[in-house]
C-alpha cells in the first residue's frame, strides 16, 4: 500500500509536468507578466518592476533559474509547472491522511484536470505559486493541528516564505497557523510565531532597500490601492460590489472544476460538513472568501481562488469517491461517466472563449505577433512615439516591452505623490517621467487592443474627445488599424506632462502617407498639399 501511494503521488506529478509544458505560452501573457520580466531586469515597484508589493522572493526565484534558462517568460513558466507539480503531490497527501486512498486520487485528478489550474501552470504568474505554498501550509498546519508539535517551525518558516512571494498570503493563511497552534504548548507557540517574524524580515528588509526605501515603497503601495483596488471595497461602494464579486466567485469555482462542481451534493447527503476537517477546511477558505467578496477581484484576476484549490479539490474527491462507491452503477458505467468528466474538463481548458483557455492564448501571442510586426512596418522608431492604455493584454506593457526600440508611453497620466507624472518604457526599463520627452517625435501611434475588448472604443473616444476633429488618422498595415495623430497633439492627451509641446499644428485635416524610409515603410506628415 505504501508503495502504491508514492507510485500515485509521482505519477500525478508527473502528469501535471507534462501537461503543463507541452501546453506551455511562448509569450508573456497577461500585463503582471510583463511586470515580472521587467523585475527580473530591475526591480524596482515605484515603477511597477513589478507592481507593487512586489512579489520580491518570486522574484529572486526567477532570477536564480534564468542563470539557466535565458528566457524571461519560459523561465517563469518553470516556476509555474515546478509549484504546480508540487501543489498536486500536497493535495494527495492530505487527502490520504483525511479520507483515504480513493478520495486521494480522485483529488488529485481534479486538480490535473482542473482548467483554471490548468491555465496557471503553463503562463507566467504568481497565482499558481501561491497555490502551491497554500497546499504546503495547510497541510503542515494539519500535522501540527493533530499533534506534531516538531513541525511547528517548518510552517512559520512555509508562510514567511509565502508571504515573500505573494504577501497577501501572509493575511489569508495566517488565521491557519495560528489554529494549527491553539493545541501547542506556550514554547512552540512562541517559536512559531518567532520563526514566521524572521522569516517575513528576512525578504522584507532587502525589499525595502532594494526598493529605495520605506517611503519610497510604501507611497507606491499606497498610490495603486487609491488607483484600483480602494474603489469598491463593501466600505465606500454599493453592496452590488459585492453581490457582483460573490456571483464571480462562483462563476470562478465552475471554471475551476468544471464537471466536477456538482459533487457538493452528494457531500450535503454525507453529512461531512459536520467534521473536524470541514471546520479546519473552513478557517482554511473563510478568510480569503471574505477578502474576495467584500474588498477586491475580478474575473480577469481568477487566478487568486487558486489559493483555495487545495480543499476544493480534496472536499470534491471525497464526495466523488463516496459515489463512486455507494452508486448503484455498473464499473463500466462509471468509468464512462469519469472520463466524460474528464473530457468536458479538458475541453473547458483547451476551447472555451474565456482568457484563461489554451485557445485564448495562442490567440493573444498571434495577435501579439501581427501587431508588432505591422507596426515596425509603418512607424520608424525615431520619429514614432507609441501611445498605449492600461490593459491586461496589448497594453502599455506589452507594447513597452515587446518594441523595446520605441519610445512608449501610457495614456493617460497618473497622479503620484511627488506630482502628475507618465509612465514610459524604452529598451525595457519603465520610467516615471514629470515631462513627456517628445521634441525627436513627429507623429504617435495609438497601440490598439484586442480586437474583442469592448475598452478600446471606450479609450478611443476619450482620446479623440480632446482633440479637433480629424486630427487623428487611420493607417491599415496587416489587417490592423492603427490611429495616429501629430504629435503636437500630445499637450491635449497629457495636458500636464506635455505642457511643453506646442498645440498649434493639433489641427483637423492633417493627411497622412505611408512612405518608405531604410527598405521599410513609416507613417510620414505631409509637408504640403
Amino acid at each position: 500500500m505504501l508503495h502504491s501511494r508514492k507510485v500515485d503521488a509521482v505519477a500525478f506529478a508527473l502528469a501535471v509536468a507534462l501537461s503543463r509544458f507541452i501546453f506551455r505560452s511562448r509569450e508573456l501573457y497577461d500585463l503582471d507578466s510583463v511586470n515580472f520580466a521587467l523585475g527580473m531586469a530591475r526591480f524596482d515597484p515605484r515603477v511597477h518592476q513589478p507592481h507593487p508589493p512586489g512579489y520580491f522572493l518570486y522574484i529572486c526565484c526567477g532570477r536564480l533559474l534564468a542563470l539557466l534558462v535565458h528566457n524571461p517568460n519560459l523561465t517563469l513558466v518553470l516556476l509555474s509547472i515546478a509549484a504546480s507539480c508540487g501543489t498536486i503531490v500536497f493535495i494527495y497527501l492530505l487527502a490520504l491522511r483525511w479520507f483515504g486512498q480513493l478520495a486521494a486520487r480522485f483529488a488529485a485528478l481534479l486538480f490535473l484536470l482542473s482548467p483554471l489550474a490548468w491555465f496557471h501552470g503553463i503562463v507566467a504568474l504568481t497565482y499558481g505559486v501561491e497555490a502551491f505554498f497554500s497546499a504546503l501550509t495547510g497541510y503542515l498546519c494539519w500535522l501540527v493541528l493533530r499533534g506534531g508539535h516538531q513541525w511547528v517551525l517548518a510552517t512559520g518558516l512555509v508562510l514567511g516564505i509565502s508571504a515573500g512571494v505573494r504577501p497577501s498570503s501572509l493575511l489569508l493563511l495566517g488565521p491557519l497557523f495560528l489554529l494549527s497552534l491553539y493545541r501547542s504548548p506556550a514554547r512552540y507557540k512562541l517559536v512559531g510565531l518567532a520563526v514566521l517574524t524572521l522569516a517575513v524580515a528576512a525578504w522584507f528588509v532587502p525589499m525595502l532597500r532594494a526598493s529605495g526605501g520605506a517611503r519610497a515603497y510604501f507611497y507606491a503601495l499606497a498610490s495603486l490601492w487609491r488607483l484600483v483596488p480602494s474603489r469598491t471595497t463593501v466600505f465606500n461602494s454599493s453592496p452590488a460590489n459585492s453581490i457582483a464579486r460573490a456571483v464571480t466567485i462562483v462563476f470562478i469555482y465552475l471554471l475551476t472544476f468544471g464537471s466536477a462542481s456538482l459533487a457538493p451534493i452528494a457531500g450535503l447527503r454525507s453529512g461531512a460538513i459536520r467534521s473536524r476537517e470541514f471546520l479546519f477546511s473552513a478557517v482554511w477558505a473563510g478568510p480569503a472568501l471574505c477578502v474576495f467578496t467584500f474588498i477586491y477581484l475580478k474575473f480577469v484576476n481568477s487566478g487568486y481562488v487558486l489559493l483555495l484549490v487545495a480543499p476544493g479539490c480534496i472536499w470534491l474527491g471525497l464526495w466523488l469517491s463516496k459515489w463512486y462507491r455507494s452508486s448503484g452503477l455498473s464499473l463500466s458505467a462509471k468509468r464512462t461517466i469519469i472520463v466524460a468528466g474528464a473530457a468536458v474538463n479538458i475541453s473547458i481548458f483547451l476551447f472555451s472563449p474565456f482568457y484563461c483557455s489554451y485557445r485564448s492564448v495562442r490567440r493573444f501571442e498571434s495577435q501579439l505577433r501581427t501587431v508588432d510586426g505591422a507596426l515596425a512596418k509603418i512607424a520608424d522608431p525615431g520619429s514614432t512615439l507609441i501611445v498605449a492604455f492600461d490593459s491586461h493584454f496589448l497594453g502599455f506593457r506589452h507594447a513597452g516591452y515587446s518594441l523595446p526600440q520605441y519610445l512608449t508611453v501610457e495614456y493617460p497620466e497618473v497622479a503620484q505623490h511627488e506630482g502628475t507624472r507618465v509612465f514610459a518604457m524604452r529598451d525595457r526599463d519603465t520610467s516615471l517621467l514629470p515631462s513627456l520627452p517628445s521634441a525627436a517625435s513627429e507623429r504617435f501611434v495609438l497601440y490598439p487592443l484586442p480586437q474583442n475588448d469592448p475598452g478600446y472604443q471606450k479609450y478611443l473616444e476619450g482620446v479623440e474627445s480632446r482633440l479637433p476633429a480629424g486630427a487623428l488618422s487611420t493607417v491599415h498595415a496587416d489587417g490592423v488599424d492603427f490611429v495616429t495623430g501629430p504629435v503636437s497633439c500630445l499637450s491635449r492627451l497629457f495636458p500636464k506632462t506635455a505642457s511643453g509641446v506646442s498645440g498649434e499644428q493639433c489641427v483637423s485635416g492633417v493627411p497622412v502617407e505611408v512612405r518608405p524610409v531604410n527598405n521599410r515603410s513609416h507613417l510620414g506628415q505631409r509637408s504640403g498639399p
